[in-house]
């Protein structure tokens, strides 16, 4: 059984594509309003697969949201009555939202994000790492890979039902691109030189837009 917290808190909810990621945001908004807390949902501007104005899963399950352009939106709409605030897609807003996350956990308030902990290249996604470095529980889950069916931590970008090279922007907005859930070994990135472990930590850049 988790631990119960007394204040506020942060629950980072993380993986690849095809895990499962928004659907366990959704169900632990549902559980959090069964409750009778009070919930507020946001996601990212640039998020527009199911409309602005909810989260969905891929199963199809769904809850209503609020689309903001930049993190620190959110502290400017979070009512003071709100119990728990759910944000998804949280790898796509900008390393501030991390502040946002913390100020929202010391003034009492359940905070729960969910997002890909890694981009197509296999590599720390925005600012995923820190968040899950500052949250009280993180939970990684696993897809299933497409190629052999092993537990899948990876997603793999096909642009033309080609890998997409490392050089390929982390965000591509309107090219003829699908994904799929990798295991490591199916993992396809070709060209280029993935980022070292340390680079999180000594502020160089891995070409993230």
């Amino acid at each position: 059984m988790k631990q119960q917290h007394s204040g506020g808190w942060i629950e980072v909810i993380c993986g690849g594509m095809f895990s499962g990621k928004s659907e366990e945001l959704i169900r632990r908004v549902k559980r959090a309003e069964i409750a009778r807390l009070t919930v507020q949902v946001f996601k990212p501007i640039l998020d527009v697969r199911y409309g602005q104005d909810r989260v969905s899963s891929h199963s199809g399950i769904h809850t209503g949201a609020l689309a903001v352009g930049q993190a620190k939106e959110i502290l400017q709409l979070v009512g003071p009555d709100v119990d728990v605030v759910a944000i998804d897609e949280v790898q796509f807003f900008d390393w501030e939202v991390t502040d946002v996350c913390g100020e929202l956990a010391e003034q009492g308030k359940r905070v729960i994000v969910a997002g890909l902990d890694m981009d197509f290249r296999g590599e720390p996604f925005g600012p995923m790492p820190l968040l899950m470095a500052l949250a009280e529980e993180v939970d990684k889950l696993h897809a299933i890979c497409m190629v052999c069916g092993a537990p899948a931590t990876r997603t793999q970008r096909l642009i033309d039902g080609h890998p997409a090279a490392y050089e390929d922007p982390v965000i591509l907005v309107g090219a003829s691109e699908t994904y799929q859930a990798r295991c490591r070994l199916h993992h396809e990135v070709p060209r280029g030189t993935r980022m070292r472990p340390t680079s999180v930590l000594d502020g160089s850049q891995n070409g993230e837009s």
